[in-house]
């Protein structure tokens, strides 16, 4: 498949004709190209999106919902070709590809929601004066999107730009751009005015670094590495550009001995090697209370090992490939790592080589023993399916370990004692915190992560309020 940029409400190919490879993952063959777009393609987006800004960021929010709705629609109406497109552009199983395209519409449907029922403050001076807030479109915003969850993420920062009344200049990654390329094609059906939406493909240092360098590109939403998000911090602070930076995260997941340990071992299995563990808010750190350690470890051992990995059009695949030759050997240099830092492999640590698949990036799920709290492979983000198990004693000594790391983006905790449930959960520097639960997400909430793991929040009001300015009037009496 070789897919265009979409700007202005038409497909087009970059001003440089140049092109770049798209692997799929699962097989490790070129299946496609993508424009390997540059500044100009880029200055191109943003002329058609500023052109389209004085009409859509007037036009009503009741036509806003319309609009929106509609795309949420013409997710639902191609799910099926957007799960196929995504598992052959990710690598992840389809059937969790197609679980992810109804998350897709929804923050449309969301968002379309909020256009109609967003609001500011009045505050009255007695007597004296009457104080309310303006909240009004930002501009032409820049949205960069990662490769884990492709679709979701990318009308996850979208969906509440267009709500608020904003053009977006987006990019999605280089990795998985096809169905970020159909959407473009969706919200032409769907009535998107032409310009509102731009979706600029290619290289985070030539699509992305001129996104981030426009002088008239208000704000950035980014969604990808820390070290990354920390570039685009240097680049956009000096500029005064509003930033929302949802980086990195290397999450605990802590299991009390009064814990449902049934339930806390299924979630955990889930929670640690989802999208091959390729989402922020897996758990990759495990620690369990000393005197149910070694019957949670054997479990935890046990049914990782069945996990069956493999071809993602298998509906009985639970562990797809991994994105990416490079992200592949990264993660594999990782177990390497972990070996020299004196780890033991309980299970997996090792490249799989499929039947018929043997080029495609396939890594049997990993857990790691013996780390100390503090080796690096405890410390930096992983991105695989990779996890560590580690015994504690006290809640002060879990919690220590917990936050020991600089990111600080989500954590869950196992529990059925009430009041250790709440006061965890508050000493505990994550962003998140799920309770005998994880991914239970309302997308009211604000979602986001402390430390190394971003700056600002998504979701909700706090996701409107990113994408608007406000603006204080006083009428005196």
């Amino acid at each position: 498949m070789n897919i265009e940029n979409y700007i202005n409400g038409e497909m087009r190919a970059s001003h440089s004709g140049a092109v770049l490879d798209n692997y799929n993952p699962a097989s490790g063959k070129v299946y496609g190209t993508i424009p390997n777009s540059d500044a100009k393609d880029v200055a191109e987006a943003y002329a058609a999106a500023a052109a389209a800004f004085p009409v859509w960021s007037n036009t009503p929010s009741e036509e806003r919902f319309k609009v929106l709705n509609a795309i949420a629609e013409g997710i639902d109406n191609l799910r099926d070709a957007l799960a196929m497109a995504e598992s052959n552009d990710q690598g992840k199983p389809l059937w969790l590809a197609k679980n992810e395209m109804i998350r897709a519409a929804q923050n449309f449907r969301f968002f379309a929601t909020a256009a109609m029922q967003f609001s500011s403050e009045s505050h009255a001076m007695e007597n004296r004066a009457i104080n309310y807030t303006l909240r009004t479109p930002i501009g032409v915003v820049g949205c960069i999107s990662p490769w884990n969850l492709p679709l979701y993420l990318f009308t996850w920062k979208i969906a509440p730009a267009l709500a608020a009344g904003n053009c977006v200049v987006a990019k999605p990654s280089e990795f998985t751009p096809v169905t970020a390329a159909m959407l473009g094609e969706i919200c032409t059906a769907a009535g998107l005015p032409n310009g509102v939406l731009n979706i600029v493909h290619g290289l985070g240092s030539s699509v992305g670094q001129a996104i981030v360098e426009h002088p008239s590109i208000k704000a950035i939403s980014f969604t990808g590495g820390t070290a990354t998000g920390k570039h685009i911090a240097s680049v956009a602070g000096p500029m005064f550009k509003k930033v929302s930076l949802e980086l990195g995260g290397k999450n605990p997941n802590i299991i009390f001995a009064d814990a449902d340990l049934d339930k806390a071992i299924k979630t955990t299995v889930n929670s640690s090697f989802m999208n091959q563990g390729e989402i922020c808010l897996c758990g990759s750190r495990v620690f369990v209370e000393r005197s149910v350690y070694d019957h949670v470890k054997h479990a935890l051992v046990q049914a990782v090992s069945e996990m069956k990995v493999g071809d993602p059009l298998d509906p009985n695949t639970r562990v797809g490939a991994i994105v990416s030759k490079p992200h592949y050997e990264k993660v594999l240099g990782y177990i390497a790592l972990a070996k020299e830092e004196g780890a033991s492999v309980l299970c997996g640590g090792m490249a799989l080589h499929p039947e018929g698949l043997e080029e495609g990036y396939y890594i049997a799920p990993t857990i790691l023993e013996g780390l100390s709290a503090s080796a690096r492979c405890n410390m930096e983000e992983i991105f695989g399916p990779v996890i560590s198990i580690m015994p504690f004693d006290t809640e002060e000594e879990v919690l220590a370990m917990a936050n020991a790391t600089d990111y600080g983006l989500a954590a869950t905790v196992w529990t059925e004692h009430l009041t250790r449930a709440h006061r965890v959960a508050g000493q505990l520097q994550m962003g998140i915190v799920w309770v005998n639960c994880w991914l239970l997400r309302d997308l009211r909430t604000p979602f986001g992560g402390v430390k190394s793991s971003g700056v600002g929040r998504e979701g909700g009001w706090e996701a409107m309020r990113f994408f608007t300015e406000p603006k204080n009037v006083c009428i005196a009496l």
